[in-house]
């Protein structure tokens, strides 16, 4: 009988408090066989990720702990020096992040940093080594790739910034990948990818992944076994198709309960809450909201941004990034938007030159009646009162220095809305609307959980009553019960407070619940737009048909098999500072429905 290639028996990990050793891991074991993926899931705080970097010994010795066995492939990791350790680390081990800014040398070009693991455990020169990262950035699909390699981590995207992760942990073919939530800040057509790219490593060198998440449809399209993590302890453990069928923690009944099922809402149009959870895991369904759309607020016609491309001897320019092409909308009072499409299509680009966070060439900007375009500066500031942002990482839109409280104030006191004692009330009233207590405006950022950072981000927005929200990737990298208790409140305000929305998002499942149109971008180009259910249901570009198919199913019976979705090339939106867009037009399909010419 074949030993795993990874044992942990009894794995508690502690950090030192105050003096005292507080464990966050406990008692916590279990095994993964040659070829085989278990996933480990629970939300934030479980002990997903201290079990990953405890196998890696990645925790500062000074303040944590590590007791129990961890062996790999036979080696106690424990007992080896840090020299040693250091060769499996990248190696045998190899280790895709949560967050891959904060993985990745800002001072150091991508293609350096990839190359580095082939030079240091593969010992490849430094041509070999070129070849090998162009290889894996190709089979990553990170489009122009050869040009890319030397650019710095802030010019990816974040999704980009993952690939490039994805593709230095794989580059020495390890014998156990470790993947702790590698596909969350991902779209769906390259999260569908990088799973089958895994899954061909696997039969290829008999890789073994551990594969951390809290997405469940990952879970049912990936794993062979799964163990849910509650508060740092074990709660199940069981091949992935007996817990799906028969969950028997309730825990891990919520788990699924509160995963978003795309189609689950039918032909339905208007958004609806996720249902409310009880401690089996199940709810009543909501009954559908009252449709209460009113009269059109903002209005976008043939909106095109482009960024320089500069290069040669004197660094002029040599090209365009086509980031936004003639896109054109329009978005009623009390309406959701939803804008989707894969990491770099333009979609958040849209949402901030429609803010003039970013400065369009070209294009019609009407919002309330008012041409932003051509607002002054003052004009614009004081349009901006009734247009607000929530961006993708609630950690980094808050300055850690500023509690909480003060944080909400702030656009108050610089539109000078109201006096300082009515402002605290206003903080109070704002904190509560999204569900936090009075007392949480003297806390800072850090000491909040990822779900309630975004709460307070939404509060913030609201300071100034807007009209208009655009919601960039706001609940992307949040928990499944967490995403779904954002997502309602959202619709909760929504109702409440007639607000619209321009919900910018990769997760289709989400989208489905909150919107009421939906409009396809790829390459900077919307190419199909209409009702939900029109999309959902009877898409006609053969992007959105892609997009929709590469939904990850939360049911592993119906797990796919996905055929040449690794070799699909990912065009490049850089073109020639000479190019036009050719002439094309969209066809209405039905009531609403329109499609671009393909």
């Amino acid at each position: 009988m074949t030993h795993p290639i990874l044992s942990v028996d009894n794995l508690t990990t502690s950090f030192r408090v105050d003096g005292d050793w507080v464990p966050v891991v406990r008692d916590v074991s279990f095994t993964v066989d040659r070829g085989e993926t278990v996933a480990i899931v629970g939300e934030s705080g479980s002990g997903k990720s201290v079990t990953a970097l405890s196998i890696m010994r990645l925790v500062q010795q000074s303040h944590g702990r590590i007791e129990g066995a961890i062996t790999l492939d036979g080696v106690d990791l424990l007992g080896l020096d840090e020299a040693a350790m250091r060769d499996v680390r990248g190696g045998d081990i190899g280790m895709i992040f949560q967050e891959p800014m904060t993985s990745l040398n800002p001072v150091l070009k991508i293609g350096f940093q990839v190359g580095e693991v082939l030079r240091r455990h593969r010992g490849m020169g430094a041509a070999e080594a070129d070849r090998e990262v162009l290889r894996l950035f190709d089979l990553v699909r990170i489009p122009d790739a050869r040009r890319r390699i030397d650019e710095y981590p802030h010019s990816f995207s974040g999704g980009m910034r993952q690939r490039a992760m994805i593709a230095m942990a794989l580059a020495c073919q390890p014998k156990l990948l470790i993947a702790d939530e590698p596909t969350t800040a991902l779209d769906v057509t390259i999260q569908a990818q990088i799973l089958e790219l895994i899954r061909e490593l696997q039969k290829d060198i008999g890789m073994a992944v551990m594969f951390i998440t809290h997405d469940m449809g990952v879970v049912a399209e990936i794993s062979d076994r799964v163990v849910v993590m509650l508060r740092g302890d074990k709660v199940e453990e069981a091949p992935v198709r007996e817990l799906f069928a028969a969950p028997k923690h309730n825990y891990t009944r919520m788990l699924l309960g509160a995963v978003p099922k795309l189609g689950g809402l039918g032909d339905t149009q208007t958004p609806r809450r996720f249902p409310t959870l009880d401690s089996n895991g199940t709810g009543p369904e909501p009954d559908n909201e009252a449709d209460h759309r009113g009269k059109t607020i903002l209005e976008v016609r043939n909106l095109t941004t482009r960024f320089a491309v500069r290069g040669g001897l004197l660094n002029r320019p040599v090209g365009n990034v086509h980031a936004v092409e003639n896109v054109s909308l329009s978005l009623a009072a009390g309406e959701t938007l939803a804008l989707v499409g894969e990491s770099g299509c333009g979609k958040s680009t849209t949402g901030r030159s429609i803010l003039r966070l970013i400065e369009p060439v070209a294009g019609e900007i009407r919002f309330e009646g008012q041409d932003l375009m051509a607002a002054s500066h003052a004009e614009l500031r004081q349009a901006r009162r009734r247009m607000q942002m929530i961006f993708q990482d609630p950690y980094g839109s808050l300055n850690p220095r500023k509690a909480v409280g003060a944080a909400i104030a702030e656009p108050m006191h610089v539109h000078g809305l109201m006096d300082s004692a009515r402002i605290g009330e206003r903080v109070t009233e704002l904190l509560r609307l999204v569900g936090l207590d009075e007392e949480h405006a003297l806390r800072f950022p850090h000491e909040f959980s990822g779900g309630q950072r975004q709460r307070i981000c939404i509060a913030r927005s609201l300071a100034l009553n807007p009209s208009l929200i655009v919601a960039d990737e706001s609940v992307s990298a949040l928990d499944a019960s967490i995403k779904a208790q954002v997502v309602n409140l959202m619709l909760d305000l929504q109702r409440e407070l007639d607000l619209a929305y321009l919900f910018i998002s990769h997760d289709i499942a989400v989208v489905e619940r909150v919107s009421h149109r939906i409009a396809v971008m790829l390459l900077g180009e919307i190419v199909e737009t209409g009702p939900r259910d029109k999309i959902l249901c009877a898409p006609q570009h053969p992007y959105t048909r892609k997009l929709i198919d590469a939904v990850p199913i939360p049911n592993p019976e119906t797990r796919r098999e996905r055929g040449g979705l690794i070799t699909d090339e990912l065009m490049s939106p850089v073109r020639a500072l000479d190019w036009t867009h050719p002439a094309t037009r969209m066809h209405a399909v039905s009531e609403d429905h329109f499609v671009r010419e393909f």
